[in-house]
């Protein structure tokens, strides 16, 4: 051997066994440190699913498919990872021997074929890679100091040093090819033809030089290759903070150990409250610890999961793009939030796994960090977002209006690709703030007051809950009253707070009342049983009051044998659906929007077309005939009923069922579509920062020119009207309206006799009144 060679082999080899020593040292502290987190047995069941979803979404990057020019280029980047680790074996072969090829498989030409092309593509696709992080780089987003781009406040030295390291092993294994190949034609090797070298060989002739001088050239490169890759390792190794390595490695455990098994989102309910690994109630809340946890105020009473979470993030911003609140100027980004818990648990770590007498030595700083509130007063201010991110303290590690800014959309959750859980972690803070501090916004105050005393948020009587029902041409039969059972009626329509009390929600209720009486679907509803189902107070962090109200409402539902259920509020129908099962509540609940498309389906709901101008028609300056002709509507995608539960199909079912009625649909729908804002009890609380959520979506359904804005929701109803009348006012909207599905069919169904268009104009919808306040 040459004295490059001996050189080579002892700077490779001393260099690979630090970088191994130390790899295996980082794994054994991420292992400690997810140890530190509270149990949680709810993850590690059907491994037999759980793997066939793992494998599904790492081979076929179904959670990468939003952006396809990037899930194709990350796709051959992160493959090549894998398939080209042999050639680091290689490298090390030909430090030793220039011409050494692996025994069995070295000249295999399938092996060579598959190398050659995922070396290839994975040059392509780190270089795409690299161009799509340039041209969205936070110096060309356009204005607010680049926050337009997904990328500001990631690691952007991380980011580099990664795809350097990627683009710098990938020329390595395209020249070393060339190079064997231009060395094989010098020695007359067999093997040294187009066969086995299809992609390099054309580059290898190029290669002049020789023998000698190409063996010297092949130790480099691969000396290099070597170095380049273990010096990579010995990077990630010392900085576990470093989620742009380490999301390579952890997302296989992270996608793994999701909520479902099945692979589904973790969306829809929210996990119970939990102390120890095991959920808390009213039944065994007095058996728990005095210094018992309840929801988080220290990062160490994340689940494991949680920690696991946080370490495995990538820092792409595709949580931060969806995030309403980042994109109205609020400080809440989910991707910046979930470094700063993923550093902050990491700087804590070495105070956390001390001894005590260990501590001692540890120092001031790390005994003030381990003090530090995790909620708290960070010094933000609306000019500087990063502020609001501080996992060394001193005051606090996370703004309060960070926590308070989250309407629980599950945008992010939808978007991100190694499958982050953001809202339960926001929810589980609001509960450590809620019901240990008692720090939450003021106006939640008036709101907890109100569903403890009166079972609605609006602190309205509950015998006001049947005001909705007066005048109309049938009777509303009630649960306990008319009917004994549920089971003598098709459905019980459960109304809801918003669908009892809020003026433009009652159409719906109305609306959807008369649909279901034309089509012969028998309902019955509870009337003054019924109670909140505690939507807003769990979102907002106060677990006990949605128990209280979810058990009283469990308890009722099962007294009177409910097991089919129809409702209008997405919160509703996500609470009842998917949250009391956890409470012993299990029943078939369907959207108003899925069941009445299946009754138009089943023939039992007709829409017919009426002229404009017709019987029924009003005049242009009031509401118009929605089953007018050529009319546009525009929809909005409603959180709790789309991204928290896939119903997509069903209203755009019954829009296009309605004859001349053409459906424009905005730029961020379906799992893109933006909220309303008034998820995670934001409907009750004033937007102080920032701009309004509401506007921005109201302003984006205008700008398709559709005469109408159709919802699903009746919260999204209050929203965007607000947004509306705000846009009417500045003169953007004079025409446009906000109305439910359910209202424009019974307008296409219900047509008026010769002797009644008085009747019909009355049943139309009217203009929404003036806003009341909602809190």
């Amino acid at each position: 051997m040459s004295a490059l060679q001996i050189i080579a082999l002892v700077v490779c080899g001393a260099v690979t066994l630090v970088a191994i020593a130390l790899f295996a040292r980082v794994i054994r502290h991420f292992l400690s440190v997810f140890r530190l987190g509270q149990p949680d047995a709810t993850r590690t069941g059907d491994k037999g699913t759980r793997t066939m979803t793992l494998l599904r979404e790492f081979l076929g990057h179904t959670r990468m498919s939003r952006l396809p020019v990037v899930a194709v280029a990350h796709w051959f980047t992160m493959i090549s990872f894998g398939v080209l680790f042999l050639t680091l074996v290689n490298a090390f072969g030909q430090l030793v021997e220039p011409d050494f090829a692996l025994p069995l498989i070295g000249h295999f030409f399938p092996y060579e074929w598959i190398t050659e092309f995922f070396a290839w593509t994975g040059l392509v696709g780190i270089v795409a890679l690299i161009a799509i992080r340039q041209k969205n780089h936070p110096r060309s987003a356009a204005g607010e100091g680049g926050r337009r781009s997904r990328f500001f406040g990631s690691n952007f030295w991380q980011a580099y040093y990664v795809e350097a390291t990627i683009l710098g092993v990938t020329i390595c294994i395209i020249s070393l090819r060339a190079l064997e190949y231009a060395l094989g034609q010098a020695t007359g090797d067999e093997h040294a033809t187009a066969l086995h070298y299809p992609l390099t060989a054309w580059l290898g002739a190029g290669f002049g030089g020789s023998v000698s001088t190409l063996e010297t050239v092949i130790v480099v490169v691969a000396a290099v290759k070597i170095l380049i890759s273990f010096a990579w390792m010995i990077t990630i190794s010392l900085t576990p903070t470093m989620g742009v390595a380490w999301h390579r490695f952890l997302a296989f455990f992270n996608i793994f150990f999701k909520r479902h098994a099945d692979g589904r989102t973790s969306l829809g309910e929210l996990q119970p409250l939990m102390v120890g690994g095991a959920p808390v109630d009213f039944e065994n809340i007095e058996e728990l610890d005095e210094d018992a946890a309840l929801g988080v105020g220290k990062v160490e009473d994340f689940t494991w999961k949680g920690l696991l979470d946080f370490s495995t993030c990538t820092e792409c911003g595709r949580c931060q793009s969806q995030c309403p609140a980042w994109n109205t100027e609020k400080p809440l980004s989910p991707k910046m939030l979930i470094m700063t818990l993923r550093d902050h648990a990491q700087a804590k770590s070495p105070w956390l796994l001390a001894s005590e007498s260990e501590r001692e030595g540890l120092g001031d700083e790390a005994k003030a960090l381990s003090e530090v509130p995790l909620i708290g007063d960070t010094g933000y201010s609306i000019t500087d977002p990063l502020a609001a991110y501080n996992p060394h303290g001193p005051d606090a590690v996370i703004d309060q209006d960070v926590l308070w800014s989250c309407t629980t959309c599950g945008a992010c959750v939808e978007q991100c690709p190694v499958d982050i859980e953001h809202v339960d972690a926001i929810v589980d803070m609001r509960r450590y703030q809620n019901l240990i501090e008692s720090a939450f916004p003021n106006e939640l105050g008036g709101l907890f007051k109100n569903l403890e005393n009166k079972g609605n948020p609006w602190g309205m009587a509950a015998r006001a809950r049947l005001d909705w029902a007066k005048d109309l041409p049938f009777p509303v039969k009630i649960l306990g009253q008319d009917v004994d059972s549920a089971d003598d009626v098709d459905y019980l329509f459960w109304v809801g707070c918003a669908g009892a009390y809020e003026d433009r929600a009652k159409k719906t209720t109305r609306a959807v009342a008369e649909l279901l009486d034309q089509a012969g679907v028998s309902f019955a509803i509870l009337g003054d049983g019924e109670s909140c189902t505690g939507d807003s107070a769990r979102r907002a962090g106060n677990e006990f009051l949605f128990q209280m109200l979810a058990q009283q409402n469990v308890e009722t539902l099962n007294e009177v044998g409910a097991t089919k259920i129809v409702v209008t509020c997405a919160h509703c129908f996500n609470t009842i659906k998917n949250e009391y099962p956890q409470l012993g509540g299990k029943y078939e609940v369907v959207h108003h929007t899925q069941l009445l498309n299946r009754l138009v389906r089943e023939k039992k709901l007709v829409p017919v077309a009426r002229p404009a101008g017709g019987p029924g028609a009003s005049p242009k300056s009031s509401l118009k005939n929605v089953a007018s002709t050529a009319e546009t509507v525009t929809y909005h995608d409603p959180c709790y009923l789309g991204r928290h539960n896939g119903v997509y199909a069903p209203p755009r079912e019954l829009i296009g069922a309605l004859p001349g009625v053409e459906l424009k649909e905005m730029e961020r729908t379906k799992e893109k579509s933006f909220c309303c804002g008034a998820g995670g009890a934001r409907m009750w609380m004033e937007e102080k920062l920032g701009t309004r959520i509401n506007t921005n979506r109201t302003e984006e359904a205008i700008a398709t020119g559709a005469e109408r804005i159709a919802i699903g929701c009746p919260f999204c109803r209050v929203m965007l009207s607000d947004g509306l009348t705000a846009a009417q006012s500045e003169g953007k909207a004079e025409e446009v309206e906000v109305v439910d599905v359910a209202q424009m069919l019974l307008a296409a169904v219900k047509r008026p006799g010769p002797e009644a268009p008085a009747e019909a104009e009355a049943s139309e919808p009217t203009p929404d009144p003036e806003p009341a306040p909602v809190a």
